[in-house]
């Protein structure tokens, strides 16, 4: 008979292994000596301690499934059951059971982990519907479009809640990116009715525009463009392309217009920076009839000059007062010289000029004899007030004696 501390062979050839129970029959030995017996169902022990230690370290180790690690156990259970081995089965048992108590308590972990992200989904996926519905009355359609798709990915990178909860909200986030779906396609079809009414628009205004482009009523067709230009800009944008070809017509007839404008402008320009070049010369030659002796000359030498003045033309515009002011002031000149002659030989007014002077010197004669005759009595105060009365008298009369002058005395 052959035994070690686990186990014996007797003498039939009956291998036994001792438990806490007591022995318990591994099987029988037929085929070696008991040590052969003994050392084979021990390797057999040896392999389920390996097998226990590998499924400890999974479970300790890897995500492996309560379920398959409870599966496994169950397995290497009925091994350590099934007494066909040869060493400490109760050991065995024990780290089984232990393994049991891990995997149950890995189970739990995982149930509140579970629940933990279910409800932090929920509360993902809400944050998603709520950002969904306000994004879905935004007008802001091209970047409200994009964070809309970014939502659904980030939707679908969620875990699933209960199918009711789940259901119920993607319903929302759904109804949500519809609606603004519906009302961004409302929004661009209205925004293509407007661009063909612009088109219409635009196309009128480009068909008088080419109409106006060989006109040569400068100031008229100009406003006229002015004119065009804010109804092309009040009209809209028409489509892209539209848009495009429209205004490279438009701004080509008006192209067209202001640089045959332009060319003739400049010719006009040089034409009237000649013309001021020659009044320039006429406004000298009229100044030196200044100052006026003889009228009648000096009516006749500005006469022959304002005639070629006349006959010059335009020039520009910024000149024009400058040069115009000079030859006014010589025709102001010529002017009064004739009122100044008028009145010098009008006998009306110098029979009322030569009236006014009598009476005015008779008053003061007069007023010289009623001065003296005053000191003469003694009476100063009366003599004071007739001399001040007297010096007014006496500035009337130079004034109407130089006016009478002018009518040769």
């Amino acid at each position: 008979m052959s035994s070690d501390p686990w186990g014996r062979v007797d003498e039939t050839g009956t291998v036994y292994v001792r438990t806490a129970e007591g022995e318990v029959v591994v099987g029988s030995w037929q085929a070696g000596s008991p040590e052969e017996a003994l050392a084979y169902f021990e390797r057999k022990y040896e392999g389920l301690v390996v097998e226990i230690g590998l499924l400890e370290r999974r479970v300790r180790t890897t995500d492996l499934s309560a379920k398959d690690a409870q599966a496994a156990i169950d397995h290497l259970r009925a091994q350590v059951d099934e007494h066909h081995a040869v060493g400490d089965l109760d050991a065995l048992r024990g780290r089984l059971d232990k393994l049991v108590a891990t995997v149950e308590s890995r189970r739990e972990e995982r149930k509140v982990q579970k629940a933990k992200q279910t409800d932090e989904a929920k509360h993902a996926k809400e944050a998603l519907v709520a950002e969904a519905e306000e994004l879905a009355q935004s007008e802001q359609w091209r970047s409200a479009g994009e964070r809309l798709r970014a939502l659904v990915d980030t939707w679908k990178g969620l875990p699933r809640l209960d199918r009711k909860s789940d259901d119920e909200l993607w319903h929302r986030f759904s109804h949500a990116r519809s609606a603004f779906s519906k009302r961004r396609q409302a929004h661009f079809a209205s925004l293509d009715a407007q661009r063909e009414d612009a088109r219409k628009v635009k196309e009128k205004l480009v068909v008088e525009a080419e109409a106006l482009s060989g006109s040569t009523d400068w100031g008229t067709t100009a406003a006229r463009y002015r004119d065009l230009m804010a109804e092309w800009k009040a009209a809209g944008r028409a489509q892209r392309e539209a848009e495009d070809e429209l205004w490279n017509r438009f701004r080509g007839a008006q192209d067209v217009f202001f640089a045959a404008r332009s060319e003739v402008f400049a010719e006009r320009d040089a034409e009237q920076t000649e013309n001021l070049k020659l009044k320039e010369e006429l406004a000298v030659e009229a100044e030196k009839i200044l100052p006026v002796t003889d009228l009648k000359a000096a009516r006749a030498a500005f006469r022959a000059v304002n005639e070629r003045w006349e006959a010059i033309g335009h020039v520009p515009r910024d000149a024009r007062p400058k040069v115009e002011g000079r030859m006014h002031a010589v025709e102001r000149a010529i002017q009064e010289a004739e009122e100044t002659e008028w009145r010098r030989t009008n006998p009306e007014a110098r029979a009322r000029a030569a009236g006014l002077t009598g009476q005015l010197q008779d008053a003061v004669d007069k007023l010289h004899r009623q001065i003296d005759a005053a000191r003469a009595a003694g009476n100063d105060s009366k003599a004071d007030k007739l001399a001040r009365e007297l010096e007014g008298r006496q500035a009337l009369l130079d004034q109407a004696l130089k006016g009478l002058e002018e009518f040769g005395g």
